[in-house]
């Protein structure tokens, strides 16, 4: 059961990001986190749901951090920004996509055998505490935190 969870968000992952390099955009609204959660939210959860939400929560942060002076909005194409849409770009785009793609692949399998471990409570509090930071993500460098 737990390889199967496993195959299928890496597959979830590999449609994500092959779909970003598709569109030509940076990022796109399937990575962004759906739902934020109160602390009795977690507590209700048992700890592999916990582990699939910190996990999320990761994918989202790595992957919308980089262009944060760009923009911290999904769906936004090179061109949008004023980059030209040549094939070098593209190719650096969907190169940085498929490095991308293959690193969280393996920080998944790592986290998915040793965040097992972690104190459930620790596991909570580090979920509440990225979801602050991709609240604030979404507010954007130009606005006060």
């Amino acid at each position: 059961m737990k390889q199967l969870s496993l195959l299928l968000f890496l597959f979830l992952l590999t449609n994500i990001s092959f779909t970003e390099a598709q569109n030509n955009v940076l990022f796109n609204k399937k990575v962004q986190t759906p739902k934020f959660h109160t602390i009795d939210d977690l507590k209700a959860l048992k700890k592999g749901d916990l582990l699939k939400l910190y996990i999320r929560r990761i994918y989202e942060i790595n992957t919308v951090l980089p262009y944060m002076a760009l923009t911290n909005e999904p769906e936004v194409s090179l061109s949008d920004l004023g980059i030209r849409e040549n094939s070098d770009n593209l190719k650096m785009l969907e190169d940085h996509h498929d490095v991308n793609k293959e690193a969280f692949k393996t920080s998944s399998e790592m986290m998915n055998q040793f965040i097992a471990y972690a104190d459930t409570e620790k596991i909570i509090l580090s979920i509440l505490y990225f979801e602050e930071i991709i609240k604030k993500m979404r507010i954007g460098v130009g606005s006060n935190f």
